[in-house]
């Protein structure tokens, strides 16, 4: 009988250290602009697949990971790998304005 392994879920640190590239949004629930981005990470987040992972942030919520990385406004878009910051960026990011900053970031 296999051994049941303990569901814990990763850190933030984890994530951003992982191999996979990661997109971070900071975000407010009561930001217009913020909603804008979600069906645009959703769409982003079905074309890329397993080749990047997607996560999202309260900034008010998580005020020291805000602050931590001079998040000033929301939304605010990271893009981290093997827990370095590649771009960062406020404000709403087109689609494909994302994916050929994420493109030629990561072939850097």
């Amino acid at each position: 009988m296999a051994e049941a392994k303990k569901q814990t879920s990763p850190s933030f640190s984890d994530i951003i250290n992982s191999e996979t590239p990661v997109l971070v949004d900071f975000y407010a629930d009561w930001c217009g602009p913020c909603k804008m981005m979600n069906p645009i990470l959703k769409k982003l987040k079905k074309e890329m697949g397993e080749e990047l992972n997607i996560i999202k942030i309260d900034a008010e919520k998580n005020a020291d990971a805000a602050i931590k990385y001079q998040v000033r406004g929301v939304p605010t878009l990271i893009l981290f790998h093997k827990g370095r910051i590649l771009w960062q960026q406020s404000g709403v990011v087109q689609l494909h304005q994302l994916k050929n900053i994420i493109n030629q970031k990561l072939s850097a």
